[in-house]
Parts: structure tokens; sequence; C-alpha cells
């Protein structure tokens, strides 16, 4: 996609969401059962849509929820059920539908209080916490489009293990809910929200004091007190906002909150490299607010919608492509932790950056590299396998400081305050610490295109095998590897990685956009990475005209 004359520029009024009409949509408008474009459809991180083009509606919603509820009882899920929802206009919608069928159905939902947003890390936190100590066991959902546009929805399952329900749990969901709307609904269970919250059944709790106070088991917030940093941070309008006030004043740190606005159309925003509104923390063109800040601080950062993922912007580089923060992050970690254990891997996506490679070998650690989805690092966090587990879109997590475990979902409050554990400890920010890295490993060139597909391109792309690939070379230097399956659990990818020594490319469809991705890196620099590039467009070229979609 080429860049849009107007990329990190303020958004245009004439471009803002009609929010009234957007809401309205979402009660009036219902699915079509007989149109799969209208279908409820999990993607890597929960089914997304838009009331106005008739994906995410009541209805859709409705069905999740009994499909949810069914699944439940299935497997004998009977602790309460923590709601968690961001600050986009639909997660509202979506928030009264979900309480309105959990209620009905028996089941007691914890909420924040007094109406508040919460981040998708903080139910992680609360259900397991809550596990720990309960026989009957929580789970949670997060209503979040994530980063997406203003008018966008989105809708989030994490069972008991805290984090993203993996492929077998949401395809079930899935097929229930479409069976449920394909039978006009019958076999929803409702209650009206007014009954609902006067039940018993539905709890408010003020989930930031807990996660606030135990922040010092996951982060040295001592450290970063002690340092006296100067810190900056843009929610960019998220979920997360009154948390930077609450930590601040906990831990005696300098934070400040560069604007605290929430506004569903989001007309704060600076317009994303294609000219839309995406709250992508790590888009320089989204985030080119704060990185216009970025001497007034001795670090800065800011976080999408749902906080689960984050953007450092250091005053030495500006802000920080996410794969060079994820080297820096485990670099440091696996060096600042003396209570881990030295047997925990590191978690990675098969599309992350290898400067991460490289740093574990040096490290000694073994990686365990996984398909795009950070569903499927929860086992390995739960139960203290990996250390650290990230993924190449600004998404990680990590263990307390005593090697137990925090979240299974992404948490992006606890990678931006290690990246001021990190200036604190080491001196050097964040931008500084990854180009001593690139002294000693190797300078990468990444790069990630996104490119429109229809849903028959991407599922051509999505069933790619290994023998796509006939040739023996790749821009220059010999294939070390085609991979289809991630060598960490040996599940599909979802589309094709092809590596040769000093680089790679891989392409897959995007789980929840109607585009599919190229992602490229190369240790021999950018004129490299464009054959590499080049290539990868000629190889999904050929699968289509194969397909002949």
């Amino acid at each position: 996609m080429a860049l849009h004359p107007q990329a990190g520029q303020p958004a245009d009024l004439e471009q803002l969401c009609n929010i009234p009409k957007l809401v309205s949509a979402y009660y009036t408008y219902s699915p079509d059962a007989d149109n799969p474009h209208h279908a409820v459809s999990f993607g890597t991180s929960g089914h997304r849509g838009c009331a106005l083009d008739c994906t995410f509606n009541d209805m859709h919603i409705a069905a999740i929820c009994q499909a949810i509820v069914e699944y439940r009882e299935t497997n004998a899920i009977s602790g309460p059920m923590y709601i968690g929802m961001d600050t986009h206009a639909l997660s509202e919608a979506a928030f009264t539908t979900a309480v309105e069928v959990f209620v009905a159905n028996d089941i007691t939902v914890i909420v924040q209080q007094n109406g508040g947003y919460t981040p998708t890390p903080v139910i992680s936190h609360a259900i397991l916490n809550h596990n720990k100590k309960h026989e009957k066991l929580a789970d949670g959902v997060v209503i979040t489009p994530s980063h997406n546009p203003p008018e966008d929805g989105g809708f989030k399952y994490n069972p008991p293990n805290g984090g993203p329900a993996d492929s077998d749990v949401t395809k079930s969901i899935e097929v229930r809910a479409n069976q449920l709307i394909a039978d006009a609904g019958r076999g929803i269970k409702r209650l009206p929200i007014s009954r609902a919250k006067q039940s018993g059944l539905f709890i408010e709790e003020d989930f930031r004091v807990n996660y606030v106070n135990e922040l010092d088991q996951v982060i040295d917030m001592k450290a970063i007190q002690q340092a006296n940093l100067k810190l900056g941070t843009d929610p960019l309008g998220g979920a997360g906002l009154s948390y930077w006030d609450m930590i601040s004043d906990k831990y005696g740190l300098h934070i400040d909150v560069v604007n605290k606005r929430v506004d569903p159309t989001f007309s704060f925003m600076h317009r994303d490299k294609d000219g839309k509104l995406r709250m992508d923390c790590s888009s320089p063109y989204a985030m080119a607010g704060l990185i216009n800040l970025k001497d007034q601080y001795d670090l800065a950062f800011g976080n999408d919608p749902d906080f689960d993922r984050h953007g450092i912007v250091s005053p030495s580089t500006g802000i920080l492509n996410p794969n060079h923060y994820l080297a820096v992050a485990i670099d440091y970690l696996y060096q600042h932790r003396p209570q881990w254990n030295e047997n925990l891997k590191i978690g990675k996506t098969l599309v992350s950056s290898s400067m991460i490679d490289r740093v574990a070998k040096h490290l000694k650690r073994s990686v365990s590299e996984m398909p795009v989805g950070f569903k499927w690092f929860v086992d390995g966090m739960l139960n203290s396998q990996l250390g650290f587990a990230g993924e190449e879109s600004a998404g990680g997590i990590f263990l307390r400081r005593d090697g137990s475990t925090w979240a299974t979902d992404k948490d992006g409050i606890t990678m931006c305050l290690l990246a001021a554990e990190i200036t604190a400890v080491t001196g050097k920010d964040p931008g500084q610490y990854y180009q001593r890295l690139t002294q000693e490993f190797g300078e990468p060139a990444y790069r990630r295109l996104d490119v429109a597909a229809s849903p028959e391109q991407k599922k051509a792309l999505s069933s790619m095998t290994a023998d796509v690939i006939s040739s023996d070379g790749l821009a220059g230097e010999a294939i070390t590897s085609v991979q289809t399956v991630a060598p960490g659990n040996n599940a599909s990818i979802g589309g094709v990685k092809v590596s040769t020594e000093n680089g790679w490319f891989a392409a897959r469809p995007s789980g929840t956009e109607s585009i599919y991705k190229i992602y490229a890196e190369s240790f021999k620099g950018n004129e490299h990475l464009s054959l590499l590039i080049d290539e990868a467009k000629t190889l999904v070229q050929g699968v289509f005209e194969k397909a002949k979609c």
C-alpha cells in the first residue's frame, strides 16, 4: 500500500465516524445467515467487524455469548466471568449485550466499577489471581478490536488460563454462534440490562487496585523511582488512561499523560500510513503527536485502546520498531532476573526478527517459535516454561520477578514500564540499547507490507504447502528452510516462511482484516531486502493465479 499523502497528519473532521449512526446499526441491522460475510469468524484475536457492514451487531454478540455459556457448561467452568471493554463505541454496546446474556444464564459477571474501561492484561491478571484462590474457575471476555479504526468492534474470549482461547475453543464457539444466528436467535437467553444489573449477579470492582498494587512484583519500580526519570505517555484515548496517574502516585514516578481525552471518534489521532484513523501505537504515523514531544522526556511510550500493545519512543532514536524493542527486552530480562529459572525459553512468532535468535544464542537460551497469534504462548507463560513471549506487532508479556506467572495475555503497561526500568538500570534508553545489540550481532533491515486481498485469495494463501517453493535459492543465497508449520509447536502458520543464511520472507493472510501480509528481513541491507520482497510478491501472485482467485 502506498503511503497516504496525509499520513502522520491530524484527523480531518469529515473522516470522523458518525457514532449515533454506528450504534443504531448495531441494534437495527441483523446478519443474514445465508451471507458468509455476515458470519461470526474468530481470527487471530477474536471476532471483529463493523455494525455498518453487518459483521458486528447485537445478534452476533448475543450468539457468541450464548455459545460461550454452553462451552462453560460443557467444560465445568462455574466461576465468575470477568468482563472488560475498551473505548471503541461498539465496545459499550457489546458490553450491554454480553451482560444481558451472561446474567440471563445465571453467570456472575464482574466488571469495572462505574462503567469504566479495562485493559486486556488486567482481565488476564484478574482471572489468574482468582483461580489461584478458588476451586470454581473464572474466565473472561475482553470487548475490543484492538488498534482497529473507530467504527470497528471486537470480542475475545479468555478461558480459565487467562489468555486468548486456542483455535479449538474459538472454532467451537464460532460454529455454535452461527447456528444460533441461523436459527434467528432462538436458544439465546437474555435479561434486560436494568434487571441484569439488579440481579445480584452483576458485581462491580475496581480492577485497577490489585493490578497497580502488584506491579512491583513484575517491574523494578524502585529503580525507576530512584532514577527520577521524566516519562511521557499517550494512551491514545484507551482503556488504561486512568491507570497512569494511579501508578505515578503509588510508586512516586513522574509520568506525564500528554493526552487525557476519551473520544469514540478518536478525533485527536494522527492519520496512519493509509490515511485512516488506526490507534496503532507502533506506527510512527499514528504516534506522530508523541514523537513530536520526545525531546521533553527521558523516555515516552503509548498504548492501543485495549492496552495490550506498546509503542516505545526513545529520545535518541524516536519510535522503536517493535522487533527492536523485543530484542532489547529479551536481552535485558534474561540478564536482570536472577530468580528466573535458567531453563526458561524465549517465545517469539515466526515472523519476528531474527535478531531475537541471535540474542538468544548469545544468552544460551532456547527459542520457542510459534505461529502468529498470542494464543500460542498461553500455556508456556502459564506453566512458567517461557520467561518472555513477544510478537512482531508490538505485543509482549513476561513473568514476575520471582519467576511466577503475571498474566497470559499481552500487557502493554508492563512492557512500557520495562522500558523505563531498562533506562533506569542501564543508563541507556531502549534505542541506545538496541544500537549496542546491532554492533554485536549485525543490523537487520525489516519490512512488513499489507496488501488488499479477497477472502478467496486469503484462503489460497492460508492453504499453501512447502512445494510452492520450487527454487533452491532466494535473493542470491541458498535456501536453508521452507516452513509451513512453526517449530515451536508444529502448528500451521497459515502461509509460508522461506529462509537463507542472511534473510527470510514470510507470506500469510491476516486473520482480522481483508489483507495479506508479507514480512521480510535481511542482515545484508535494504537492497537485499528489496530482492526478498520482490520474490515474495512473485510467489504470492503465482499462488493466486494457480488458484484462479
